[in-house]
């Protein structure tokens, strides 16, 4: 076969743009299913013109990245701009594969040793999200078989439940995997009979030695009846935390160490948090064996994990093997670090509180969904956030102010406004009437209007006076106009309720309260702002409201003093 001039310009342009664009010698893949494209006539002879196609690129190979980009500038640079255009990035989540209508079941499974953060949130919404594109189940299973190291929290079970139903993603199983453990006995039973897993009575640092140079544990040949003579006393109590451990045999000269014989069961002999497990059991699966023999007993079929834990998929296939399953499908996604928040764990949230640094699980500086839903973040948001992320192997940075720019576009509509001054400072108003101010209590939105009753005084914000001098004019929002007679003490002169030339005699317009307000408390991840605010706050608990110039907050409880959640600007 030969191909036209116009075929191998075609073909070229094409492995000089897949050369320009990874900086590498061009895919013969990728450029043959840009040339089908264009040049359907080829199709129907794939086989003689992929040999062809080879040619061309292997050529373009040997040439200089500074030699491509010249090339391809001057052969097709409409291409180089299509590189260089900046295209709106993938929303939304990708359909699963082999994923079919009604048979789809995902889980998702915390450790119970404190409340979800965002981080785990985003577990809930996209297993959630999946199972309803599908119709499927939505397991929740708590991985609560570690009461030591990463020991449960009772509270915490009721705490994912119920961040789950807050989110929309309730559960139509849960699974609590401390109650199941006759169920690993008999698994790991039905593996030691099979000569698959053997009690191993060497020390962590001899197992690591013997590991790391690839050579078998001394116990690795015991006879399956021995074994079960050992992990029967493993079971009754007669061995100490890491006299023994059990084992599951993989490949000793497996590339990664980590997959060698790994570890399934240890002694732990310190009670668990829950009353009904308490200390009925002193030996315990390890994660990776309980998570295995969960997925296959509950029919998962799909299974989205860190990248961070690909291991385990590796490492639970050789159960899946000994014990004649099919292992679910897999996606992966990357980290997601919050710019605010930085690195964090559940257990060093814990310690913090525990230590008296943060107040409780929902105080308003962690990334906790608690902390979250009680300022004011609505579940909507969170959930349209959480998807649009989708699911992807790369690590993602994001900010928070992406999270509020999405409840902000919620929030704005129905939040009433209302005055908060903090760090009040009063202004006397000389020739002001005693008036009621009737501020509308949203801008757009028909929501009515505030009364507020004023004299001759009013409270402002400090930061709003400190730069003012006698003579300055400025508005006092939905009030009058004043003008500054004296800064020490701070003093004004009524001068009319004129708007229409403000912004030609650019006057600064501030907001204000009454001086019989209300006291405010507003608790933020920056501090706490104290202050006073209009009476009619008290109306709002538990709503949405924005303090105006302050930003939305969330008012958390009501009496001689308001609490506010700060939420964002």
């Amino acid at each position: 076969m030969t191909l036209t001039d116009e075929d191998k310009q075609i073909i070229e342009k094409y492995a000089l743009q897949n050369a320009v664009k990874y900086g590498k010698a061009p895919q013969l893949a990728a450029v043959m299913g840009k040339v089908m494209g264009e040049c359907t006539h080829l199709r129907a002879s794939a086989k003689e013109v992929s040999p062809l196609i080879q040619e061309i690129l292997e050529r373009v190979s040997k040439e200089t990245p500074e030699q491509w980009q010249a090339r391809l500038e001057a052969l097709a640079p409409e291409l180089i701009e299509d590189m260089c255009a900046k295209k709106e990035p993938v929303k939304g989540l990708k359909p699963l594969e082999g994923a079919e209508c009604g048979k789809v079941v995902m889980r998702f499974a915390p450790n119970p040793n404190g409340p979800p953060t965002l981080g785990s949130t985003r577990g809930i919404v996209v297993n959630s999200e999946y199972v309803k594109m599908y119709e499927g189940k939505l397991i929740i299973r708590f991985d609560d078989t570690d009461p030591q190291t990463k020991r449960p929290m009772l509270e915490a079970y009721d705490w994912y439940l119920d961040d789950c139903k807050w989110l929309g993603a309730v559960p139509d199983q849960v699974v609590i995997a401390s109650d199941r453990i006759p169920l690993y006995y008999k698994y790991a039973r039905q593996l030691i009979e099979q000569g698959n897993a053997y009690v191993c009575f060497c020390t962590s640092e001899e197992f690591k030695n013997l590991k790391d140079a690839s050579e078998p544990c001394p116990h690795r040949n015991t006879s399956p009846q021995e074994n079960l003579i050992h992990w029967d006393k493993m079971l009754a109590g007669e061995y100490e935390a890491k006299d023994a451990v059990l084992r599951l045999k993989t490949d000793i000269r497996h590339k990664d160490p980590a997959i060698r014989d790994y570890g399934i069961f240890r002694i732990v002999k310190q009670s668990h948090p829950r009353p009904e497990v308490d200390d009925k059991y002193v030996v315990w699966p390890l994660l990776d064996f309980e998570g295995a023999i969960e997925d296959h007993e509950l029919g998962t079929t799909h299974i989205i994990r860190g990248k961070d834990l690909m291991d385990s998929e590796k490492r639970q296939t050789y159960i899946y093997k000994y014990l004649g399953w099919e292992y679910p499908k897999t996606l992966h996604w990357g980290r997601v670090k919050m710019h605010e928040f930085g690195k964090f764990s559940t257990s060093t949230l814990r310690r913090a509180i525990e230590e008296g640094e943060y107040t409780g699980w929902d105080d308003p500086r962690l990334p906790t969904l608690r902390a979250m839903r009680r300022r004011g973040i609505l579940p909507q948001a969170i959930r349209k956030f959480m998807i649009e992320m989708g699911v992807g192997e790369t690590d993602v940075s994001i900010s928070m102010d992406t999270l509020y720019a999405e409840n902000r576009k919620m929030v704005d509509p129905i939040a009433s406004r209302y005055f908060f001054v903090w760090d009040p400072v009063e202004l006397s108003i000389a020739g002001a009437e005693t008036r009621t101010a009737r501020p509308p209590k949203h801008p757009t939105e028909n929501k009515g209007h505030r009364s507020i009753d004023v004299a001759d005084r009013v409270l402002v914000c400090k930061d709003d006076v400190e730069q003012l001098e006698a003579g300055s004019r400025i508005r006092l929002k939905d009030l009058y106009n004043v003008e500054i007679t004296s800064v020490a003490p701070l003093q004004a002169k009524y001068i009319g309720d004129e708007v229409a030339n403000l912004k030609k005699d650019r006057m600064k317009i501030i907001h204000w309260a009454p001086v019989d307000g209300i006291p405010v408390k507003v608790l933020s991840p920056d501090g706490e702002f104290k202050g006073i605010g209009e009476k009619m706050i008290s109306a709002e608990l538990d709503k949405m409201v924005q303090f105006e110039r302050f930003g939305f907050c969330r008012i958390d409880s009501v009496g001689s003093e308001i609490v506010a959640y700060f939420t964002h600007k």
